[in-house]
């Protein structure tokens, strides 16, 4: 039995609320289903049809035909004698199923105290198929692949600290982090993008050029950290802007690339008008570069660490409620910051540094321009106090 490591949601009775559908976001494979069964059968002596309540549980996926079309019907009679008898309904890959915000509200305001959970792998489609149907009667969740914090409930500090650099090379996804060879582990990240780049996207966004958008994926892979334009973008690869502006949009409504921006409030030495992207897992980043060599034989282990720690924070401020905007920041003097932190109305500059003990300074710049703002450069000596 695959062991199951804890997960920030677990108890996701915390996040339901009454007519409203809780929508589980993230990435394939990521834990949403599993965190979902796991929720579902937590209490001894359950089987998986019922809820820790003794509740009756009602399974349906947007990748089977039968389901998509029953739950894409407008009859409010067909969609109840299907939940006849039911009290919870979990909708994995809700996002395939045509007009699901509407049928979900018919059986809302026919079943009030039904409790409705809703799971998929792309936020555009999710977002927009329940955002205007759905608005104020939904509970979104975003799951990423595990945090460096919910690692913490596996092991103590010095054994994450022992295990980083495994960490950078094979990222976070559970079924990595719960297999212990090496070779094991490259096998099940080469499936992960494949499911990413053929499964996802190239067949279900029906892509004309699915070379191009490898190419691309490529591209960013080997330029993580560095600040990047669709002009400059699409000069490499020999494709159009249009075409290199909807791709990284899939790329980013699937929880493969995140995005920041540049930082400016209007200073003339500020550079603004690009922006630098991040894989939500270095692992896939390394898989899709077929690189797996240990941080001493590879040039790319800073951009892996400022990768790593861009992300960790995001899950960070994502499931501590932290509501923050994220930036880089850089001068045309080329004094720069990795991560630059808006909230509560100040300003949290972090800058990564590997390996540990490198020197960083404030750049002086940001100093005269930002007196309020608080400045850390973080190593992977002191990196747990940032997760």
């Amino acid at each position: 039995m695959e062991r199951y490591i804890p997960r920030h949601f677990d108890n996701l009775q915390n996040l339901m609320m009454s007519k409203r559908v809780t929508v589980l976001q993230g990435p394939r494979r990521a834990g949403k289903t599993t965190l979902i069964n796991h929720y579902l059968v937590s209490s001894s002596g359950q089987t998986d049809e019922a809820s820790p309540h003794g509740a009756r549980v009602l399974r349906a996926c947007g990748d089977r035909l039968s389901e998509r079309s029953l739950l894409s019907n407008r009859e409010t009679r067909v969609l109840l004698e299907w939940v006849s008898g039911y009290d919870t309904v979990f909708i994995d890959e809700a996002q395939r199923i045509p007009d699901i915000g509407g049928a979900l509200r018919m059986l809302m305001d026919s079943r009030p105290e039904l409790t409705v959970i809703a799971a998929g792998s792309s936020s555009f489609d999710l977002t927009g198929k329940f955002g205007e149907v759905l608005t104020g009667r939904q509970v979104p969740v975003i799951l990423f692949p595990l945090s460096a914090g919910e690692l913490r409930a596996a092991m103590n500090d010095f054994e994450l600290r022992q295990n980083l650099e495994d960490l950078l090379v094979f990222g976070m996804y559970p079924e990595v982090r719960t297999c212990a060879f090496a070779e094991e582990k490259k096998k099940i990240l080469n499936e992960l993008a494949d499911v990413y780049l053929l499964k996802d996207i190239l067949e279900i966004e029906h892509i004309k050029k699915p070379q191009a958008l490898v190419n691309l994926l490529t591209l960013i892979a080997l330029k993580i950290g560095s600040e990047l334009s669709l002009h400059e973008l699409g000069g490499e690869l020999g494709i159009d802007m249009k075409t290199v502006e909807r791709y990284l949009d899939l790329l980013e409504k699937y929880f493969v690339l995140y995005r920041l921006r540049g930082f400016s409030r209007n200073l003339r030495n500020e550079v603004a008008g690009t922006g630098k992207y991040y894989f939500y897992d270095t692992g896939i980043r390394n898989t899709v570069i077929k690189n797996f060599n240990p941080l001493s034989l590879r040039n790319d282990a800073g951009a892996l660490w400022e990768n790593f720690m861009v992300i960790e924070r995001l899950k960070t401020r994502s499931y501590n409620n932290i509501y923050a905007r994220d930036y880089f920041w850089r001068t045309w003097e080329k004094q720069k910051i990795d991560l630059l932190e808006e909230y509560e109305g100040r300003l949290h500059a972090l800058e990564f540094k590997w390996p540990a003990g490198k020197a960083a300074k404030l750049p002086s710049a940001f100093g005269q321009s930002y007196p309020d703002a608080s400045y850390e450069v973080v190593g992977p000596d002191n990196f747990l106090e940032y997760i």
